[in-house]
C-alpha cells in the first residue's frame, strides 16, 4: 500500500482547515517574527464580532465566523489589508444549549481555494464561493451534545465530512462539495460528547481514509462510502483534540477528568450494587433525588443521557466504563484493515490536554494542556524531554500550539502569546501580550502569523 500524506505543506501560502495542512497545526513556510503586538511587527488588526473559529486562509482569502447580535455570520477579508470583502448570514432556527467556554461561532470553516464550507450547530452547512455568493446549504441538528457541538468540516476528496458526537446517536456525514447533498452517513455507537475534528489520508489510487477519533477508539473510514476500513480500541472516553499524522505513525490524545489518570480511578458499584444502595422506590431505575454519593450528583448531567431525570442500567454501565478509561497521548503505526490496536508504539499518561491538540515538529510532540503545563516528548519513543509551565506562569490554555520557522506559537487565554525554539527544552523566546482573551487557535500562511482573539484578528509579520 502506498501513503500520499496530505500535509500540503506544498501550499505554505495556505491554512485551509482547523489547524492549517490536515490538522497538523505546521507550517513549511519561513520569516516568522518572534516579537510581536500592537507596537511590533503588525501588518493590520481588524475587528470582528465574538467567534472561537480559527481564521482559515486559501485562495487569496480569509474566512472565519461570529455571531453578532444573536445572528451569525461567515466572513471573508483579504489577507494583504484585513479589510472585510464580504459577510454572509446563516439561518439560526433554533438556540443549543452551550458550556461557557463554547460558543455559537466555534466550529472553523474549511475551504479548497475556490470555495469555503462552513458549520453553525444552529442551523448546519453552507457553502459560498471565495466572492460570497451561497452555493448550498443544508439543515443539520438539533445536536444533543452537553458541552455543545464543536466540531469543524474537513473536505476529502469530493466530499465535506462530518463528525458528530454527542450524548446519543453520534455520526459521520458526508456530503457532496459540490451539490450539499448527504453522500453517506454512519452511526458511531460508542462516541459520546467529543469534539475532535477528523483528519484525512490520501492513498495512490485508493479512496482517501477519514480518520476520527472517539470515545474508546478511533474509527477510519473511506471516504468513498464511509466503510470502516480499520480501527483502534482503548482510548480515552472523551476526546476533542485533533489527531496528528506524521509518516505511518498516527498521534491520538484524549482527556476526560482527573480521575481518568492511570492510578485514579475509582471503583464503581455494578447496577445492582446501586440499585441495592440508592432505589429508595424500588422502580428499577434511579431517580436525582435519590442519588446518596457526591460523585454521581457532580456527574448527573452526563450520566443521564436520556435527560428524564432518572438513570437506568444501560446509562449506569456505560458512565462506568466512562470512568474507567485512561487518559492519555496513544500513538499508533497506521493500519490497514480491521483491528489496528495491537500497533500501539508508545503511549504517554501525564499532563494530557483536554482542548488543545498536540503539535509534532522537528521530531518532537508538543502537548500543552489546559492548566498551561507544556510537556515536550521524543516523537519516535515518547521519551519525556521536559516538563514545565509555558514561561513559568499558570494559566489557561484552549487554542492549539502551532509551529513553523523553527518556532513553536502558544496562546494562552489571557492573550499571551509565547514563542519558543522548536527543540525539546522549551527555550522561551518571547512573550508577546496582545491583552484580548484568546480561545482561537492561530493560523500561518505566507510567513504572515494570523491571531485572533475575542475582539479582532491580527496579523503579524516581519514585512
Amino acid at each position: 500500500m502506498v501513503w500520499f500524506f496530505v500535509l500540503c505543506s506544498a501550499a505554505w501560502g495556505q491554512w485551509d482547515r482547523f489547524r492549517g495542512p490536515n490538522g497538523t497545526g505546521v507550517s513549511e513556510g519561513a520569516g516568522l517574527p518572534s516579537e510581536f503586538g500592537a507596537g511590533k511587527n503588525l501588518i493590520w488588526r481588524t475587528p470582528l464580532p465574538p467567534g472561537h473559529s480559527s481564521p482559515v486562509i486559501g485562495g487569496g482569502r480569509i474566512y472565519l465566523t461570529a455571531v453578532e447580535h444573536d445572528r451569525l455570520f461567515t466572513l471573508c477579508l483579504e489577507p494583504g489589508t484585513g479589510r472585510t470583502l464580504w459577510r454572509r448570514e446563516a439561518p439560526r432556527p433554533r438556540r443549543e444549549k452551550l458550556h461557557s467556554l463554547n460558543n455559537p461561532a466555534s466550529p472553523t470553516p474549511v475551504t479548497d481555494g475556490e470555495s469555503v464550507y462552513a458549520f453553525f450547530p444552529d442551523f448546519g452547512l453552507l457553502s459560498y464561493t471565495r466572492d460570497g455568493k451561497e452555493r448550498w446549504r443544508l439543515p443539520l441538528g438539533p445536536f444533543t451534545n452537553v458541552y455543545g457541538v464543536g466540531v469543524s468540516p474537513v473536505l476529502a476528496d469530493d466530499v465535506v465530512v462530518l463528525s458528530i458526537d454527542q450524548d446519543k446517536n453520534s455520526f459521520i456525514v458526508a456530503v457532496g462539495r459540490n451539490d450539499g447533498k448527504v453522500r453517506w452517513q454512519k452511526p458511531r455507537p460508542e462516541a459520546l460528547s467529543g469534539a475532535s475534528t477528523p483528519v484525512v489520508v490520501t492513498r495512490t489510487g485508493s479512496p482517501s481514509l477519514i480518520l476520527a477519533p472517539a470515545s474508546f477508539r478511533m474509527d477510519v473510514y473511506s471516504a468513498r462510502d464511509g466503510e470502516a476500513m480499520w480501527w483502534v480500541r482503548g482510548l480515552p472516553s472523551e476526546m476533542k483534540s485533533v489527531a496528528v499524522v506524521v509518516g505511518d505513525l498516527v498521534y491520538v490524545s484524549g482527556f476526560n477528568t482527573p480521575e481518568n489518570d492511570p492510578g485514579k480511578q475509582v471503583s464503581l458499584p455494578t447496577w445492582q450494587e446501586l440499585l441495592a444502595r440508592d432505589d429508595a422506590n424500588k422502580d428499577g431505575a434511579i431517580q436525582k433525588e435519590e442519588v446518596s454519593d457526591e460523585r454521581t450528583k457532580k456527574y448527573w448531567p452526563f450520566i443521564d443521557t436520556g435527560g428524564r431525570g432518572q438513570i437506568v442500567e444501560s446509562e449506569w454501565n456505560l458512565y462506568r466504563a466512562v470512568m474507567a478509561a485512561e487518559n492519555g497521548l496513544y500513538v499508533f503505526r497506521m493500519g490497514s484493515r480491521g483491528d489496528a490496536t495491537a500497533r500501539l508504539v508508545w503511549k504517554y499518561q501525564r499532563s494530557v490536554p483536554q482542548l488543545p491538540s498536540l503539535v509534532v515538529y522537528r521530531d518532537v510532540v508538543y502537548m500543552v494542556n489546559d492548566r498551561g503545563v507544556l510537556t515536550t516528548l521524543d516523537a519516535g519513543t515518547g521519551q519525556m524531554l521536559r516538563q514545565d509551565r509555558v514561561r513559568g506562569v499558570s494559566d489557561n490554555y484552549y487554542a492549539s500550539p502551532v509551529a513553523g520557522d523553527g518556532k513553536i506559537f502558544l496562546a494562552s487565554h489571557n492573550g499571551v502569546v509565547a514563542v519558543l525554539r522548536a527543540g525539546g527544552q522549551q527555550e522561551l523566546l518571547a512573550a508577546n501580550a496582545l491583552d484580548e482573551e484568546i480561545f482561537a487557535t492561530p493560523a500561518i500562511a505566507d510567513g504572515r502569523l494570523y491571531v485572533r482573539t475575542v475582539a479582532a484578528l491580527y496579523c503579524f509579520g516581519m514585512r
